[in-house]
């Protein structure tokens, strides 16, 4: 309605000064206090509303306002008004702007169409009018945001009754809302990626960006800059071809698809689940993702279609494919290469190439194979073994003196012994029986080889035969006898036995018997 610019008072002494004193209107004007325009703007409202004086004096203020100023009429517009849902579905395409859909509504509405500053005014208007949330607008195939919910679900032992509280993890497609959830045990970094890779695979495809919130698991150094993610994170941005972007801390409008997300996973999930007993994170989970299904395929209540026809028509085709085999899940612990250049997990000990005992390495350990990494670089690798106490060990990673060593056992000891005679035969057992462990004979059998290639077969088993006549048949008397040249000498021993017809030998500290028959 349009506002009259002087006062009802005013607007009523110039109807009365027009029809009863014969003024004119400068003079009306003039005695009013008004421009000749104003009067002249009432004598024409009242003339095209029909009121003269006398009816005015019937009138009351609001009903002679109503008269003179009645409100506009609507005018009836030949324009097409745009879809402008569609239009927020459609930009959520990649490469789709408002140029080309104001192109492509102009050619079906030809002359009917707005021109495009008023299609683009129109649209944002629309948007405003709308949740605050859809302002927000996320190419397909772009991201996915991640997180967990805050409720948890209650899951039973079978056996002993106790009661475990199940996480729900919520992942969200930023152009379609495409939504996927699962239940873990707890929220470790295995627990993160595993239900990650899940998403993936139930969305069949890999987005550009991953939007997770900023949790110690999987970020290593959270910053509202410079994030670090962590090993395992890192692992799978890789192995998917993903770049992580984590939500700023205390800013929950950077992911704010996922927030919504997990409302709705409450709603419409969680609290229809809360009268059901549950005793298996498997039996949970079958039950989520059957309500899940339904969930993606709930109609919108202001755009049109649903999750699941949005996420066909927008994410779909743009997501990347995944690759032929799926991520293995693994877990890293910062390790340290003992003495014996093995590491040590679980009890197991694994060797490491021997040149970095005493390095500081991680190990990454699947569910089949240990790993061992020193500055990101893969240096052994093993099979897992759940023997506690025991060895796993590669020749290469020893040193050359200790493969030589670990190649030999008691039974090929004793072999080589045989070959070379039996008084070298007798030598090699006394190694092994007499010492408390065979492994501690091991080097002094090595060293009595190492005498045969220097001497010769020969010498070395008349050298064992005199060791053992004697009763010292040890290593060092063995070198003893050959670097001496004894083993060249007649000893006339037989099986360590001194022949009777045999003289003793002269020597001034062999007095004989008549020497105790003076005493």
């Amino acid at each position: 309605m349009p506002t009259p610019r002087v006062l009802m008072s005013k607007i009523r002494q110039a109807l009365r000064l027009l029809a009863d004193a014969g003024l004119s209107m400068r003079q009306v004007a003039a005695a009013l206090g008004v421009s000749k325009s104003t009067v002249s703007e009432i004598a024409m409202y009242a003339r095209d509303a029909g009121v003269d004086w006398p009816l005015a004096t019937t009138l009351s203020d609001d009903e002679l306002q109503a008269r003179l100023y009645p409100p506009p009429r609507p005018r009836s517009s030949t324009r097409q008004e745009p879809d402008h849902a569609r239009l927020h579905q459609e930009l959520k395409r990649p490469g789709v702007t408002l140029q080309l859909l104001w192109e492509e509504y102009r050619a079906g509405a030809g002359e009917a169409a707005y021109r495009y500053s008023a299609f683009c005014e129109k649209y944002r208007a629309w948007v405003k009018r709308q949740k605050r949330s859809m302002r927000q607008v996320h190419p397909g195939g772009e991201r996915l945001f991640v997180d967990y919910a805050g409720q948890t679900v209650p899951v039973v032992d079978p056996v002993s009754g106790e009661i475990r509280r199940a996480q729900v993890f919520v992942a969200v497609l930023g152009a379609s809302n495409y939504t996927y959830a699962c239940a873990t045990w707890q929220q470790t970094a295995a627990d993160w990626v595993g239900a990650i890779i899940a998403a993936l695979e139930f969305i069949g495809g890999a987005p550009r960006l991953l939007v997770p919130d900023q949790p110690r698991a999987l970020i290593a150094n959270p910053d509202a800059y410079e994030p670090v993610t962590a090993r395992l994170m890192q692992e799978l941005a890789e192995h998917y071809g993903v770049a992580v972007l984590p939500a700023r801390p205390g800013r929950p409008q950077d992911k704010a698809k996922v927030e919504v997300g997990v409302q709705v996973v409450e709603r419409w999930i969680l609290a229809r689940l809360r009268h059901q007993r549950f005793f298996t994170l498997a039996e949970l989970n079958r039950a989520i993702w059957a309500l899940l299904a339904e969930l993606n395929e709930r109609p919108f209540k202001r755009l049109p279609g649903c999750r699941r026809s949005a996420f066909e028509a927008l994410d779909a085709p743009a997501l990347k494919p995944l690759p032929a085999q799926a991520m293995v899940l693994a877990q890293f612990k910062p390790a340290r290469v003992n003495i014996d250049y093995h590491v040590a997990f679980e009890g197991h000990h694994y060797s490491v190439p021997h040149q970095h005992v005493g390095a500081a390495v991680a190990l990454r350990v699947t569910a089949t194979t240990v790993e061992v990494l020193l500055r990101r670089q893969r240096i052994a690798a093993h099979a897992r073994s759940d023997r506690v106490g025991g060895f796993t060990t590669v020749a290469e990673h020893m040193p050359a003196s200790h493969r030589a060593h670990a190649q030999w056992t008691p039974a090929k000891l004793i072999a080589w012994g045989e070959r070379v005679g039996a008084a070298t035969a007798g030598v090699v057992r006394w190694q092994m029986e007499r010492r408390p462990h065979p492994e501690q004979g091991y080097r002094a059998c090595l060293g009595l080889m190492r005498l045969a290639r220097e001497y010769g077969s020969d010498r070395l088993e008349a050298a064992c035969a005199r060791a053992q006549s004697i009763r010292a048949p040890h290593y060092r008397s063995v070198k003893s006898i050959l670097a001496c040249g004894l083993d060249r000498q007649s000893t006339d021993l037989l099986g360590g036995q001194r022949n009777p017809a045999a003289p003793m030998p002269s020597h001034d500290n062999v007095r004989g018997a008549g020497y105790y028959g003076h005493h």
